[in-house]
């Protein structure tokens, strides 16, 4: 990640040029690259995927797939729970019927069920378990040289964000294609506007606030048999070890966006508040927060303010709005612009979750290379710093958070196993408090 040269002013490279020099980075990145046709196999068409998590996303993200691409076949399917799987494939059957080949000799379930999955002659994967998962499942599939659609976000700490920058890495080197699910890249109306943004339409931005606040969502209680683990992976959502909190797992599409007008680059740091105030019913909620306010400070002396919140009976919504030294503009909740450049977008827009998936199979089949790799990690990296600085209270630098040697991961993946967090004698988890949690 490289600092600006050539400085316009006293306050840092115009952002403008930063967003040019940028998107002139990715089309080299994304353009002309050759992938052999032996991609999927010799003299058919069809594309074999396998499907690497089954709950409602990786259900949602199966069908994405067979919508996109009359050619693709879904021959195998990955979770650690049984009846998940199961759900999963009738439901899939149910609507796709044969094109969901998957027989019982390739339905594999167990914390290595992902590698059995790569290994089962599969040309792409899409991996959608629960987000801390996420690095060492991409890191296998570039390994074993298969394409991957990888959902957001892409990793829950600054560990598992390095190892997937290497996998990115690595993928671009094997012209692997790496897309991201961060859906509203691949939103045609959104990019129109986004991309106006980034070509001037409202000049050097100078504020950014970014909004997610919604009411609270599923739980799925505790089953008499069930092991801490276990219960822990079935309530993933309410563990920081593995959702990494709903600043990274959700409010990621809200930075991303964010990002995405700064040029992808990151912040010099950034401090903020959070806490829980009505996640109070213990054990039920584990240990994550219910609200999240950051603000990311970046070298040209722009800002980024961002709001999350899951809570009952609440003012909600989820709002992204640029100020600019030629006008404001807005992209959820709008999507138009205001001032110098006044204009109001009114492109139409397929599913995007369809669109993300049709872009990665006409790239194999057109022997070119999508790689999303940088702004996913750079996206989810905002997000895990934000969770940082909310939970310890302090101000914290880009730098220090990317090197943070913090890891979230279990000593070990059995159902016997202890989860990285435990609760006390009254059942209890123990939760970050600002001030007094340290992270550094």
């Amino acid at each position: 990640m490289s600092k600006q040269e050539n400085s316009p002013s006293s306050r840092g490279p115009s952002r403008r040029d930063f967003l040019k020099t940028s998107a002139m980075a990715a089309g080299a990145v994304t353009a002309g690259l050759s992938i052999g046709r032996s991609a999927h196999a010799a003299g058919d068409d069809t594309l074999k995927v396998g499907l690497i998590g089954c709950g409602s996303r990786g259900t949602g993200a199966a069908g994405n797939a067979l919508n996109a691409d009359p050619n693709v076949n879904v021959t195998a399917m990955a979770d650690v729970f049984e009846d998940r799987l199961q759900n999963s494939r009738k439901g899939l059957q149910t609507r796709y019927a044969d094109r969901i080949a998957v027989d019982d000799d390739h339905c594999f379930v167990g914390f290595d069920a992902y590698q059995k999955v790569i290994d089962s002659g599969v040309d792409v994967v899409i991996l959608t378990s629960s987000p801390h998962f996420r690095p060492r499942h991409l890191k296998a599939a570039v390994e074993a040289g298969k394409h991957v659609f990888c959902e957001k976000p892409v990793a829950v700490d600054a560990t598992g964000i390095r190892s997937v920058l290497e996998s990115a890495e690595k993928a671009k080197q094997k012209n692997l294609n790496l897309v991201s699910g961060l859906c509203w890249r691949y939103h045609d109306q959104t990019k129109d506007i986004m991309d106006r943004i980034v070509d001037g339409a409202i000049g050097d931005i100078q504020t950014i606030q970014s909004t997610y606040n919604t009411g609270t969502l599923w739980h799925r209680g505790r089953k008499d048999d069930d092991t801490e683990m276990k219960y822990q992976l079935r309530n993933w959502y309410y563990f920081t070890w593995l959702s990494g909190d709903h600043n990274c797992e959700q409010h990621v599409h809200s930075l991303d966006k964010a990002s995405w007008a700064m040029g992808d680059q990151p912040p010099v740091r950034a401090w903020g508040l959070g806490g829980r105030q009505v996640r109070t019913e213990q054990p039920k909620w584990g240990n994550i927060y219910d609200h999240h306010a950051v603000v990311y400070e970046y070298a040209n002396g722009s800002h980024v303010h961002s709001y999350c919140r899951q809570q009952g009976g609440c003012a909600n919504g989820t709002t992204d709005t640029f100020w600019g030294t030629k006008g404001v503009a807005k992209v959820l909740g709008g999507n138009s612009i205001s001032g110098e450049n006044e204009y109001r977008s009114r492109v139409k827009s397929p599913s995007m979750y369809d669109s993300e998936h049709v872009a990665l199979f006409n790239a194999i089949r057109a022997g070119e290379t999508i790689n999303n790799g940088q702004y996913m990690a750079t996206s989810t990296m905002l997000a895990v710093l934000g969770r940082m600085v909310t939970y310890t209270g302090q101000a914290i630098t880009w730098e220090d958070a990317i090197n943070c040697k913090e890891d979230l991961s279990p000593s070990d993946y059995t159902w016997d196993a202890d989860p990285p967090i435990l609760p006390d004698e009254n059942g209890h988890y123990p939760i970050a408090i600002p001030g007094v949690t340290k992270i550094l």
